[in-house]
């Protein structure tokens, strides 16, 4: 992709190197290529613990729980719909589409769960997230939450994660 793509990659808990944080930004990267963003954008990314996560669902979104992933999308998308570059930020150039949240703790706790690589499950909950920025949801157990699966499975393929 020409056009760049600023992908700041915060952590407050340990174990958050060059190599994750490079994993991280090549899966955003892949998953937006693979929606059609070919202008530059902007994703803020925080690595914390499941004590963090909690207390960011509980105050966000009032969920008293800890979770693995937490999107905050800039704009209210459908699947498919793009913003544009006309709305990027006058001063960066950069289209802000939202921020997300990963507790790293509960990546490795999934990852022993599912039976796959640490590398995998955070890959695939930074795709996961990115279609959340982008208006995928996955609220029902019909076409909506079937079209987000076939488009994670389908990201995480060209990432060469796939299960």
């Amino acid at each position: 992709m020409a056009k760049r793509h600023y992908l700041p990659v915060t952590a407050d808990v340990p174990g958050v190197n060059d190599g994750l944080r490079a994993l991280i930004r090549r899966a955003i990267r892949t998953a937006l290529a693979a929606e059609g963003i070919d202008f530059p954008c902007e994703i803020d990314v925080a690595v914390t613990d499941n004590g963090g996560i909690h207390a960011l669902n509980l105050e966000m979104r009032g969920v008293d729980a800890a979770t693995d992933v937490l999107s905050f999308p800039a704009f209210a998308l459908t699947p498919g719909e793009l913003p544009g570059e006309e709305d990027a930020d006058p001063a960066t150039g950069l289209v802000p589409l939202g921020d997300m949240v990963l507790s790293l703790e509960r990546v490795r706790t999934q990852a022993k769960e599912y039976g796959h690589s640490n590398r995998r499950e955070l890959a695939y909950l930074v795709v996961h997230s990115v279609l959340h920025l982008l208006g995928y949801d996955h609220l029902d157990e019909g076409p909506q939450k079937a079209r987000m699966r076939a488009r994670e499975e389908a990201i995480m393929a060209e990432i060469g994660l796939e299960r």
